[in-house]
């Protein structure tokens, strides 16, 4: 489901309503609206995932079990959009906010808050009525409604464009994480069919990237066409605030240290060692037991200064209180490490996945280096509390299965 089709979430609350009440009427009460309306909003909800959500008894209206499964995914969505009401609300008035409840509507319309999401990405009013195609007025409009209804300001303005303010970076968090988990409403309806659909946005870092995502894609690809999936190289701080909104679903690669209070959680899946490679034919290839000072005595091409890897390189040396080598190279790009191997002598520290397939073809090799007390603990990072879309489930499932495979062709020890 993307932006042009997302659930009414309007209706989604009066489904919502109807199921905590077991009546139209009650719930039409409740929302101060025509009975007609609410009904309107049950048929409309039911046309756009193409199931029934209740069955109409003398007693009620009873919950499908496709209805059940809509309401834990809605649970989701409206927690995140009344915890912005809660926040605005202690903004504005603190000794009066326990006191109101409720879901304000100027949150429950679906286009505005994507509205708001795509004007903070681009930062500039007419390119967000572009990128939707509306018109600038209609954009300015539906930040206006926002604005008021929080009661604070959301952007700067100024004559280069847009910033968020500090509270609509707060307001922005809640809304892409609610827009995120709307967009998983059908892909839990079709999976009660037993049909696996939908995108998966995984973080991408270096470990993960070159044997165990592509053969974990591969098996889901195959096993499930309607899944797309998309990957993200981007930075690990960067990827850790696409996580915690929604946008980006999983992190796989090098855990960093757990940390209760970050709202995310690991689970390791393999522990690796680092390994130095060479040419093949390199003048160091048939040594064996090779000492940590010859390791000083050549060139490198090394991860950059601060990485987790460039860490436990030094470490070698340190450790013997000798100076570690200062690199000729420092790059993370596998294009730049690949190429520099093949053409010179120089070596390079990485996880033994990264060249996985030169070494496999024999192009590059592992030198017999002295590189223990360098293992990394390798596997997912999640948000704490999060519920993975059917397709995020389904391709975590095949990495897990991945992992096994992997660890019969490379230096690394099973969780």
């Amino acid at each position: 489901m993307n932006e042009s089709d997302s659930l009414n979430l309007a209706h989604l609350h009066a489904v919502r309503l109807i199921a905590e009440t077991g009546s139209v009427s009650r719930a039409a009460a409740a929302l101060f609206r025509a009975q007609s309306a609410v009904t309107r909003a049950v048929q409309e909800t039911e046309s756009a995932l193409g199931e029934r959500l209740f069955d109409r008894k003398p007693s009620g209206m009873l919950p499908t079990a496709v209805c059940r499964a809509v309401l834990r995914r809605s649970e989701r969505v409206f927690g995140e959009l009344e915890e912005i009401a809660r926040w605005s609300r202690a903004r504005r008035a603190p000794r009066h906010a326990a006191a109101e409840a409720g879901l304000p509507a100027y949150l429950l319309n679906t286009r505005r808050l994507q509205l708001f999401v795509t004007l903070a990405r681009h930062k500039h009013m007419p390119s967000a009525a572009r990128a939707l195609g509306i018109t600038q007025p209609a954009v300015s409009s539906a930040v206006k409604i926002l604005e008021s209804g929080a009661g604070m300001p959301l952007f700067h303005r100024n004559p280069r464009g847009l910033l968020l303010t500090s509270e609509g970076e707060t307001f922005l968090l809640h809304a892409r994480r609610a827009l995120n988990e709307l967009r998983h409403v059908s892909d839990d309806v079709a999976a009660l069919r037993g049909h696996i659909q939908g995108s998966v946005t995984v973080g991408a870092l270096p470990l993960g990237r070159t044997v165990i995502l592509p053969e974990a894609i591969a098996h889901v690809i195959r096993q499930y066409p309607g899944v797309r999936v998309v990957t993200d190289e981007s930075a690990y701080e960067s990827l850790v605030g696409g996580l915690r909104a929604g946008d980006v679903d999983f992190i796989l690669g090098a855990l960093r240290p757990y940390d209760a209070e970050s709202g995310l959680e690991n689970e390791k899946l393999m522990t690796e060692e680092l390994v130095v490679l060479a040419r093949r034919g390199h003048p160091l290839e048939t040594q064996h037991d090779l000492t940590v000072k010859q390791l000083t005595q050549v060139q490198w091409i090394l991860p950059r200064r601060q990485s987790p890897a460039r860490g436990l390189f030094e470490s070698m040396f340190k450790r013997l209180k000798i100076k570690p080598p200062t690199p000729t190279v420092e790059t993370a790009d596998l294009a730049v490490i690949r190429g520099l191997l093949l053409r010179t002598d120089m070596l390079a520290v990485t996880s033994a996945q990264q060249l996985h397939y030169e070494r496999q073809s024999g192009e590059i090799v592992a030198l017999d280096a002295p590189t223990r007390q360098t293992s990394r603990d390798i596997g997912l990072t999640l948000r704490a509390g999060g519920a993975p879309s059917p397709a995020a489930r389904v391709l975590i499932d095949a990495i897990r299965i991945a992992i096994g495979d992997v660890a019969r062709t490379t230096r690394i020890i099973r969780r």
